[in-house]
């Protein structure tokens, strides 16, 4: 019966709850006039919806009856059909129906597995799997996350979230700007930073994406932060512009290094106010968008992660393969958008996710990393391939071992000759990057410049 199986589900029962069968703010207005008789509010529903249906009295109650279960479900109403605060909330908004679907929407993203569930969709478009009801449970069973079989669940919380926009055109299609727009998600999100000068709001996002509490030299930040938003930061009056600013505001320590020749740069660190108003809202946005497994991994530094990839679990080493991609590209402030290939279906051994980035100019990144000996020209050439179908601009491949001579030439030998380019991280790079993360800037522009020698322009005068 339709409430057993809303309380099998992770996913709401929506059966007869969705805006093809009824109108949203009617029943909102419905519910506020007979909460509390459960009765007269199905009676109301049927008169509404169902009475001309060409079924039995007994069918058409039923028909009432599921679309209170999917109310109860969505957290709309009480078991005695009175509106929830949530629900007083969607009724307020009632005569604007673009609000009213919006806010819908936003609750069923944050509170009913939404985010999951597209980015679920996305994972799978990203690998070319068809996507319907059938496929669907078994990519959401991968991520812990279950509906009835033969049940229709996806595809009720699909029509919802379609009246916001968050799907269009073809049946699954997502639309990630819609969503970003209505959990306001935005590269620029952190309120608690909002009023902070340009300088020191990319300082901090840089010291937040390196993603360790432990103190780092403050003019590697800075350079990470240049090469990630663009921000100048001249170092002599880096700490009269930035430094003691923010540690005035509670947001980093600063501890003048000392001993040796020559300037010493600052060491800083985050502060747990900062924790909480920026890298925990990150990684409560993570949290949405990935397996809900990597959470416990991406708290972790770097070093860590590195050190779980030698685990005999093959699991708990796909896991950190995972968590390794996600920590490389979101120290350059990445966006993630799918992943390819999860770990568990690799043994541990490779994964592959895609990242964008909007700053100046859109650019797209295939990155996949290979916890492997050696990377060969075969794994290269397969990234190559992909990139017309992922309309990629640039390739990221990440090994903890070396990539090999050939792998090298034939990346050398496509950049030559197209507009990819194709970076290399080794071994020794994620040891580096593990030691102090912000070297990853080293790392990206030594082969942003090899990039620039093979592509020099050769321009007859």
């Amino acid at each position: 019966m339709p409430a057993h199986m809303s309380r099998k589900s992770d996913l709401p029962f929506g059966s007869e709850f969705s805006p093809s069968q009824i109108d949203l703010a009617d029943a909102l207005e419905m519910a506020e006039a007979h909460g509390g008789d459960w009765h007269a509010f199905e009676d109301a529903v049927r008169s509404a919806w169902f009475e001309g249906h060409a079924t039995s009295a007994y069918n058409r109650g039923k028909l009432a009856n599921n679309t209170k279960l999917g109310m109860i479900a969505y957290g709309v109403i009480e078991r005695d059909a009175s509106l929830t605060e949530f629900g007083r909330e969607l009724l307020a908004t009632r005569d604007d129906k673009p609000r009213l679907y919006e806010h819908l929407a936003k609750h069923i993203l944050l509170n009913l597995h939404g985010m999951t569930l597209v980015g679920c969709i996305r994972d799978m478009e990203a690998s070319g799997e068809s996507v319907n009801l059938t496929t669907l449970r078994e990519a959401l069973g991968a991520r812990d996350v279950h509906f009835p079989r033969g049940g229709k669940h996806p595809s009720m919380m699909r029509l919802w979230l379609a009246k916001a926009g968050v799907f269009v055109g073809s049946r699954w299609q997502v639309d990630p700007f819609r969503v970003e727009e209505i959990l306001g998600l935005g590269v620029d999100e952190f309120e608690a930073l909002a009023d902070l000068p340009p300088m020191q709001r990319a300082f901090l996002r840089a010291l937040v994406n390196t993603g360790t509490g432990e103190p780092q030299p403050a003019n590697e930040i800075a350079r990470l932060a240049t090469a990630t938003y663009g921000e100048k930061f001249p170092e002599k009056s880096l700490p009269k512009l930035v430094l003691n600013d923010l540690v005035a505001a509670d947001y980093i320590t600063a501890q003048k290094t000392t001993g040796g020749r020559g300037a010493k740069p600052f060491l800083v660190a985050p502060t747990d106010k900062l924790i909480a108003d920026v890298v925990e809202p990150l990684l409560e946005q993570l949290s949405r968008q990935t397996d809900p497994k990597l959470l416990k991994l991406l708290r972790r530094p770097l070093a860590e992660i590195l050190a779980d990839l030698d685990d005999k679990d093959r699991f708990v080493a796909g896991l950190a393969l995972e968590a390794l991609a996600f920590k490389i590209m979101r120290l350059l402030d990445m966006t993630y958008v799918a992943t390819r290939l999860r770990a568990s279906q690799t043994g541990g051994a490779e994964v592959d996710l895609i990242f964008e980035s909007a700053r100046l100019v859109f650019s797209r990144w295939q990155i996949q990393c290979k916890n492997t000996t050696r990377v060969s020209l075969d794994d290269v050439a397969k990234e190559v391939g992909l990139t017309h179908f992922l309309k990629s601009n640039a390739i990221v491949v990440v090994t903890t071992g070396e990539v090999g001579a050939e792998a090298r030439r034939y990346a050398n030998r496509i950049m030559a000759d197209s507009n990819l380019a194709v970076v290399m991280l080794d071994g020794r790079d994620l040891a580096s990057i593990g030691e102090s993360p912000a070297r990853i800037v080293r790392a990206f522009e030594r082969e942003a410049r090899h990039a620039m020698n093979l592509k020099k322009l050769d321009i007859g005068r």
